[in-house]
């Protein structure tokens, strides 16, 4: 019996991945889609008056077979995929489109949903916060459209889908297949012990002599960030980005190009003067005017100090190299790090010995238990998809079982690189009131263990940990009532706000004291190298913030477009991020043919959501701190008004709801050291 078909009979019916292969999901698949039809078959023909039990709540609980299968299909092809999963991937993007579209395009369906719309003054709370989705969700996916209309629609979507799995799939091939081998051994100096340690076993695992270094983080950014041959570091570089742009199978140019201009015909399809317009219909900032008014405004405040930021990295690097020295980007972090070590005497690799993984993850939970209570038991009886995951139960204060959750640290070449957050299994309450509570996953490509040493995280790390950790939470804390509107299925600029109110934690004193041990001495982290952390906390941030909105331009650019995109895609991604760009522009590079949040991901028109979410965090934050930042009475306000509130309620609503007032950009400049404590500043 395929697992899908039945319960899956493990502990806390968690996803019995030992008995799941590609025929399983296929199977599943195909099985799902003919269930789910027959659901709506059901819900069309019903010969009763359409109401909001009988057409919503039943809509609501249509297709969970389906939705099982591709939940373990798409987060397995991130995580863990294979040359059969790629080819069911690509087989069934077309097909699942095609599905949805003659769902969302029923008309008889449609009608029974807006006859419920019609009476919507009758509902309230998440019963009217579901029937607005629901019928939003139709009219966003063509259900107004003529029937001519609906089969440009149908073709669009399809397309789209197969274009969105390319341009992953492109990306992670070249990123695989990249490898930059040292046999000198001279050409490693300036590296850590530690970086040259993996180096070789990478070499070693590929039967190559010497040192091999790769284009996934934890191998990329501490060479570019330590090793002194400028040479190899510029080879990475453009290695690094110029992925997907040297034609073949796995060029990203024409696919970009095609992703662009579907997404702009999609959106006047629907009545939408751009693409912007759509997306941005549903998301807190509303419309385009409000997102360009927040980059601007950071532009405003940090292009000055970001420029000297910029500039004291280059006298730096000039007093080493002579006056004509250029700094190029490929040095910026070089001589970055440099600058930081001479002005804080800190740097990631000193740090590195203090943040064991084991202990980050205990320091971590531990984080949790200390603000809301809620504890973590390892549960190796739990299935898992890859022997690097450990799944955990985690347990609410009172004991109570709040859901599952599992964590998986390091670089393969079947997964995706950076790192994210998402979801096997979501909350929501059965008909009959039982709660059923989340399976949450948190992916990350951290410094893998070497023959010598355990794994030892960067600073930077840690706070990616902290980042990704606040996205579980917010999944694991769902209390609501419908799976659509529960845990991280919320507004894509509120999603943030969790991930990145964490990351505060990563220079509190406190927090660092609780596990941040030598993984050999087990000496606590020296209070002046503490004292190190917090002082270098804004060092070059205003750099990074214009970083950030260079690529908040770029997607707005590509997304407000309302004739076809035909420039060069390197010519319109220079042009378009030009007024944030802070070191020189290298002709060749191009960042659009790898930058899956806004190709592949759902981040488009929606880059700027990190800088609205940064707003909010920091604002949040400041809340904390006027009562302690461990204050067991602003966690829980912060739990129960935002984490577990998921999508019931306007975001804005629920953020008044907590923090008493609207959020101002005040807190972040005060923060990054741009505005004294005791100042103001327009929003």
């Amino acid at each position: 019996m395929n697992p899908f078909f039945n319960t899956y009979n493990t502990y806390r019916e968690t996803i019995p991945f030992d008995r799941i292969g590609v025929p399983e999901i296929e199977e599943a698949l195909l099985e799902g889609m003919k269930r789910e039809k027959q659901e709506i078959e059901l819900i069309v023909n019903n010969h009763e008056a359409p109401t909001f039990e009988n057409t919503i709540e039943a809509l609501e609980r249509t297709g969970r077979l389906l939705d099982s299968a591709t939940t373990v299909m798409y987060n397995l092809a991130s995580a863990e995929t294979s040359e059969a999963l790629d080819e069911l991937t690509n087989k069934y993007a077309s097909i699942l489109s095609e599905h949805s579209n003659e769902i969302m395009l029923n008309e008889k369906l449609f009608e029974r949903v807006r006859c419920v719309y019609g009476q919507r003054e009758k509902y309230s709370g998440e019963a009217l916060r579901l029937l607005d989705n629901t019928y939003e969700a139709f009219e966003r996916s063509g259900a107004t459209l003529t029937d001519e209309a609906k089969s440009e629609y149908k073709k669009i979507t399809s397309e789209l889908s197969q274009l969105s799995l390319a341009f992953t799939q492109n990306n992670l091939k070249e990123t695989n297949d990249f490898v930059l081998l040292v046999e000198d051994e001279g050409q490693l100096s300036g590296l850590p012990e530690t970086q040259i340690e993996q180096a070789a076993a990478e070499a070693q695992q590929r039967e190559k002599s010497g040192w091999a270094f790769t284009l996934k983080a934890p191998s990329f950014v501490p060479f570019m960030t330590y090793a002194d041959s400028r040479e190899l570091r510029e080879k990475l570089y453009m290695a690094y980005h110029t992925r997907c742009t040297h034609g073949g199978d796995t060029d990203n140019f024409e696919v970009v190009r095609r992703i662009v201009n579907l997404r702009q015909q999609k959106a006047q399809l629907l009545g939408y003067d751009t693409f912007a317009d759509f997306v941005l219909r549903r998301r807190m900032a509303k419309n385009k005017e409000s997102v360009y008014a927040l980059l601007h405004n950071l532009i405003e405040k940090y292009r000055e100090p970001a420029q000297r930021e910029v500039e004291a990295v280059a006298a730096l690097a000039r007093k080493e190299q002579g006056t004509d020295f250029v700094l190029q980007p490929w040095d910026f972090a070089y001589y970055s790090n440099k600058l930081r070590r001479a002005e804080f005497d800190l740097d990631s690799e000193m740090l590195r010995p203090y943040f064991e993984l084991e202990r980050v993850k205990s320091g971590v939970f531990g984080l949790a238990t200390k603000l809301y209570g809620i504890t973590f038991r390892e549960e190796r009886s739990i299935p898992v998809y890859h022997p690097d995951v450990v799944p955990y139960e985690v347990l609410d204060a009172d004991g109570s079982y709040l859901g599952v959750l599992y964590t998986d640290f390091h670089p393969r070449d079947g997964k995706q690189g950076g790192a994210w957050m998402t979801s096997y299994q979501e909350q929501w309450l059965t008909q009959e009131g039982e709660d059923h509570r989340p399976h949450v996953s948190v992916t990350m490509n951290f410094t893998k263990p070497t023959p010598t040493k355990p794994a030892l995280l960067t600073f930077e790390e840690v706070e990616t940990f902290l980042h990704e950790f606040g996205h579980a939470l917010h999944g694991l804390f769902s209390k609501c009532k419908y799976r659509s509107l529960s845990g991280t299925n919320v507004f894509w600029d509120f999603v943030e706000l969790p991930s990145q109110f964490m990351e505060n934690y990563a220079v509190e004193p406190e927090f660092l004291r609780n596990f941040a041990r030598h993984y050999e001495t087990d000496e606590l982290l020296p209070e002046e190298l503490l004292q190190r952390i917090v002082k270098s906390r804004n060092f070059n941030v205003a750099y990074a913030c214009m970083r950030q909105v260079s690529f908040g331009l770029l997607d707005m650019a590509y997304y407000t477009l309302r004739e076809p995109l035909m420039d060069d895609i390197r010519t319109f991604e220079h042009a378009a991020w030009q007024e944030a760009q802070l070191l020189p522009q290298v002709e060749t590079c191009c960042m659009s043919t790898q930058f899956g949040h806004i190709m592949s991901g759902g981040y488009a028109a929606g880059y700027y959501s990190y800088k609205w979410a940064e707003v909010l965090d920091a604002d949040a934050f400041d809340h904390f701190k006027a009562l302690g930042v461990f204050s067991p009475e602003a966690a829980q306000a912060f739990r129960t008004n935002i984490l577990s509130r998921g999508s019931s309620e306007d975001p804005m609503t629920l953020y008044l709801r907590f923090r008493g007032k609207e959020p101002s950009i005040n807190a972040l400049l005060k923060r990054n050291g741009l505005m004294a404590d005791n100042t103001t500043a327009n929003q």
